[in-house]
């Protein structure tokens, strides 16, 4: 399990820290964006926490000791990722933007709950 779940570790770090220092990069595909392209402070401010959180269980995915706290580090990506899946996909106003995030947040669940069963 550790070499591909730390991999997606660094990834989900990566993004995270993107989307907390501009949070366009997620509001855009989610269709959270004003008319003319601005993301709104409350936006912001909801992205900034996302971002942390998952910053927060990448990076437990980066440096979890192997074993139970690795296991649990994944469980909680998976969570989160399976978790945003069904709010946004359920929850965001425009149709398409739901259906597109919950398929990717879906996949991202999927693929790091596979990597636990790779060395």
């Amino acid at each position: 399990m550790p070499a591909l779940t730390r991999v997606l570790g660094v990834a989900t770090a990566a993004y995270s820290a993107t989307i907390i220092v501009a949070p366009k990069v997620l509001a855009k595909p989610c269709g959270l964006t004003s008319p003319d392209g601005e993301v709104g402070r409350d936006v912001r401010t909801l992205i900034g926490g996302i971002g942390a959180r998952d910053a927060a269980i990448g990076l437990a995915m980066v440096f979890a000791a192997p074993g139970r706290p690795l296991q649990l580090a994944l469980a909680a990506r998976v969570a989160s990722d399976t978790a945003d899946a069904l709010v946004f996909g359920t929850g965001l106003p425009d149709r398409s933007a739901r259906k597109k995030v919950a398929v990717f947040a879906a996949a991202w669940a999927a693929l790091c709950a596979a990597s636990a069963l790779f060395p």
